[in-house]
């Protein structure tokens, strides 16, 4: 279960790029250093190398995969980073059965609703953490369309959690 948290966009911002600059450059030592390694191991002094070359890259793309997953994921350092890939993780799980919960809020039912709610708010949370307003005008007025509408049925509009149930009911009722 996913849950939307409170977060300053511009400290978000600082710290990602914090955090991107740090993988990049471990990948840049550890690309260098298992290429030059593959290249002293197995290459020809003087010869074509290009092969042991793109192997020490390889390698250390897989390396990072098992850093990432491993290591750098549970890390103080890297959390604004890890929230961003669940936030946009859990609202991509909402946009792939957008057509679903459209339908199920537009005959009025109420997981849908709260679906959608975290929707939007998530999505909003998103734009103002990338720090992109392009589309932000459109989706505050939906976002106020909904909120009204569900304040009207009584439901309750402080939507921050994701429950994953709500998703595979709109699916099954949609069915």
């Amino acid at each position: 279960m996913f849950e939307i948290q409170p977060m300053n966009a511009e400290t978000y911002r600082q710290q990602t790029r914090r955090s991107t600059l740090i993988i990049a450059l471990i990948f840049l030592a550890l690309a260098m250093a298992l290429s030059t390694t593959a290249v002293a191991l197995f290459g020809d002094p003087g010869g074509d190398n290009l092969r042991f070359n793109i192997g020490g890259v390889f390698a250390a793309v897989l390396v990072m995969a098992t850093l990432m997953r491993k290591v750098f994921w549970t890390q103080e350092w890297m959390a604004p980073a890890v929230y961003s890939w669940q936030l946009k993780r859990s609202l991509m799980s909402v946009t792939n059965v957008m057509h679903h919960v459209t339908a199920a809020v537009d005959a009025g039912d109420p997981t849908a609703m709260k679906l959608l709610r975290f929707y939007h708010l998530g999505l909003n949370q998103m734009h103002q953490l990338d720090g992109n307003s392009s589309d932000h005008g459109q989706l505050i007025r939906e976002m106020d369309q909904h909120k009204a509408r569900m304040e009207a049925l009584g439901i309750d509009t402080e939507q921050t959690r994701l429950d994953p149930v709500w998703i595979e009911n709109v699916k099954q009722a949609s069915r």
